[in-house]
């Protein structure tokens, strides 16, 4: 029996490694740096790497690595041996300070959208003492951010690090305008839920479009999916739990707090919850977590699949960023008390995130849109595109009352009755939860459901951190001039409900009436990634980001020329791959199973000249048919496919992808789906869906 206790951070350089091996002076002035902000100085650095390099001596490690988040959604490292010449033709261990603070990759290799020329080249990893480093694969890992020559942020930490910053100043200056001295520092909180896919990695092998794009482009509906409802929450397969035994001690080694494991709806689907933590630590666990999925599942001869929509036809997998705002002292921040009604701090950074989402619903969206998140948003427990809150009746009934300027009766808690008197009862919850919203109140936090499976959970508390930031500083520039604090407080939150309760949506997003609601309400519905990431470089936007200090207007620009062409290239790989598997297997292999008809028709023919050969006759015809469908679409889409690239201008480019491009890539999969359910088992030649969703 291990000792979850022991092995838990036993490969992270964590408080209690560093208390026990860091000079009193050091380990405080340390401190002082992570909690207050301070720049680090240099000797305290030299003093730090040694201890952390001892350390990790001690566990065998001979490399570091800077080990950062570029703009390619998965993390970057490049390693460094220990070893130094001691003069005498052998070697010593060391680590400066300079190399713990400061590293050197290429910058002009990642993603820049066009703030790096190929032969400008430098580029900076800088040390994050908020985060800890940690051993993986017998390396030190010291998580950095990135940025380029001239400074402008190259990766997904460093805006990230600067929204949580930008959140804390305003959320300060509200707490001591209620009177609040103690607190120190306000930071945000995220647990991200991860959903996920296994199957058999001898399946996975054979099929190019799993390896290549992360997601099935070809596949019938096998007979059985998901209509019985009989997978979640059910027994875990032999081989499924013992993966997930060994994911859940890797992860606990980091410092992870994975908590939750369970079969998800969907057959073959998983999901894996921690505890929340501080929000750029979140992120990185959530990095780590993904990695390590991959290679336990490969460990187990199976293959996790991170993508949004892996099989068509069933849930796809999302990410729910569970995100909240807490002080140093403990005191979560969206947290109603007994009576909300009477919370005016409660109500005020509520209103806030109202506000926030309301008039930043563009920028939410676009925190969620990729290629692989389009097929998912809108159906099978993913919420719709349209971005709303859910806050639930009670609360809502108390804001709506605040509105209206009329008293609000509490009601009491009601106590579960289930009908069976030897069950014990407890106490209901004053709200549901409800799976169709995007943006839903959860009790002391807010759950974004709209994320992708493969998300880093950087993009989305970005944008979450920034744009309640923005509306903080705006109710703080009002209160703080007020004459009268109260008065000016009631009258701004009633002044925001009366303004923004168009939001507020409690009902099933799912309904086929809600767009239509949506629309009347002046709600966004931007249903694909280029509809959306056109608002990203709206002037509203730059000045929201420049003013807070989150991203400069080049490196929105960027991102923007990144997630544009990223979309692009996706739906481009995706459809070299579908022509290449239809080409190379799938007509051919349709030609072997009409032919061999063929043959058997003549055959028959031939021994019983008198029966006839309908059977087979029909067959061809039907099969023949199906072929000539095959290539023709075939054809079409690579026809669009050569027109689509001509267009210089990214958006151009990528709208074309989502509008040309892909309806011609779904027009040949139904032709192929439709083969496949009357060609021969034998003859086709990759594993289908219910091999794949039922083999473990």
């Amino acid at each position: 029996m291990k000792n979850i206790p022991e092995l838990f951070g036993s490969m992270v350089f964590n408080d209690e490694v560093m208390k026990e091996r860091l000079p009193k002076d050091t380990y405080k002035a340390l401190k002082r740096t992570i909690v207050e902000g301070r720049s680090l100085d240099k000797s305290i650095a030299d003093v730090v790497a040694n201890a952390m390099k001892d350390w990790a001596i001690e566990k065998g490690v001979t490399h570091f690595t800077h080990w950062f988040q570029p703009m390619t959604g998965v993390t970057a490292e490049k390693h460094e041996s220990f070893i130094t010449p001691d003069g005498d033709r052998g070697v010593i261990m060391e680590f400066s300070g300079k190399e713990l603070v400061k590293g050197e990759p290429d910058a002009s290799s990642f993603p820049s959208g066009g703030l790096r020329a190929t032969f400008e080249a430098r580029g900076y990893t800088a040390w994050d003492p908020t985060s800890y480093a940690f051993i993986k694969d017998d390396i030190l890992c010291i998580p950095t951010a990135f940025c380029s020559y001239g400074g402008e942020a190259l990766d997904k930490k460093t805006p990230l690090l600067r929204s949580m910053e930008a959140l804390n100043i305003q959320a300060m200056r509200i707490l001591k305008l209620f009177g609040n001295t103690t607190v120190r520092q306000v930071s945000t909180t995220v647990g991200p839920e991860q959903e996920y896919f296994l199957i058999d990695k001898d399946l996975y092998k054979k099929r190019k479009d799993l390896v290549y794009t992360g997601r099935t482009l070809f596949g019938a509906t096998p007979p059985k999916g998901q209509e019985l409802e009989d997978h979640y929450f059910g027994v875990l397969r032999p081989r499924v739990a013992a993966f997930m035994q060994e994911l859940d001690e890797e992860l606990w080694k980091l410092g992870v707090y994975a908590k939750t494991k369970h079969n998800e709806v969907a057959p073959a689907q998983h999901e894996l919850a921690p505890i929340f933590t501080t929000t750029n630590i979140a992120s990185d666990h959530n990095q780590l977590t993904m990695e390590l999925m991959k290679r336990i599942a490969d460990k187990h001869n199976l293959a996790c699949l991170l993508h949004e929509k892996p099989f068509a036809g069933v849930n796809g997998s999302g990410k729910h960023n569970n995100w909240s705002m807490v002080t140093d002292t403990g005191l979560n921040l969206f947290e109603p008390g007994d009576s909300p009604q009477d919370n005016a701090q409660f109500l005020l950074f509520l209103c806030a995130v109202i506000k926030a989402v309301d008039e930043y619903q563009d920028l939410l969206r676009i925190s969620a849109a990729s290629a692989g998140n389009d097929h998912r948003l809108g159906a099978n427990e993913a919420p719709p595109a349209i971005v709303s809150i859910f806050l639930g009746d009670e609360l809502t009934g108390i804001l709506k009352a605040i509105e209206e300027g009329s008293p609000y009766a509490q009601k009491q808690a009601e106590e579960m009755k289930i009908g069976v008197h030897t069950l014990p009862r407890f106490p209901k919850d004053t709200t549901d939860r409800n799976r169709t919203s995007p943006f839903a109140f959860t009790g002391n936090k807010f759950e974004f459901r709209m994320l992708g499976s493969t998300f880093s959970v950087s993009g989305p508390n970005i944008i979450l951190n920034t744009i309640v930031a923005e509306e903080l500083a705006q109710f703080a520039d009002q209160l703080e001039n007020a004459g009268n604090f109260t008065d000016a407080l009631n009258i701004l939150i009633r002044d925001v409900l009366k303004q923004h309760n168009r939001i507020i949506f409690n009902g099933n997003s799912y309904a086929d009436s809600w767009p239509a609601e949506a629309e009347k309400r002046g709600l966004l519905n931007l249903k694909t990634t280029p509809d959306a990431l056109k608002h990203f470089i709206d002037e509203k936007n730059i000045t929201l980001f420049t003013r807070h200090k989150i991203f400069t207007k080049a490196e929105l620009l960027s991102r923007y020329e990144i997630l544009m062409d990223n979309y692009a290239k996706v739906i481009d790989i995706e459809t070299k791959t579908m022509v290449r598997m239809l080409r190379k297997n799938i007509i051919p292999s349709v030609c072997s199973y009409i032919r061999d008809l063929a043959a058997t028709a003549a055959s028959k023919q031939n021994i019983l000249r008198e029966l006839p050969c309908e059977t087979e006759k029909s067959l061809i015809t039907m099969m023949s048919g199906l072929l000539d469908d095959l290539y023709q679409y075939s054809e079409e889409l690579e026809a669009v496919l050569r027109k689509t690239r001509t267009y210089e201008d990214i958006g151009t480019r990528a709208a074309a992808y989502a509008y040309d491009v892909f309806p011609a890539m779904q027009k040949l999969r139904e032709a192929v789906d439709k083969t496949e359910i009357h060609c021969a088992k034998e003859y086709w030649p990759y594993p289908t869906y219910g091999e794949m969703l039922f083999s473990v």
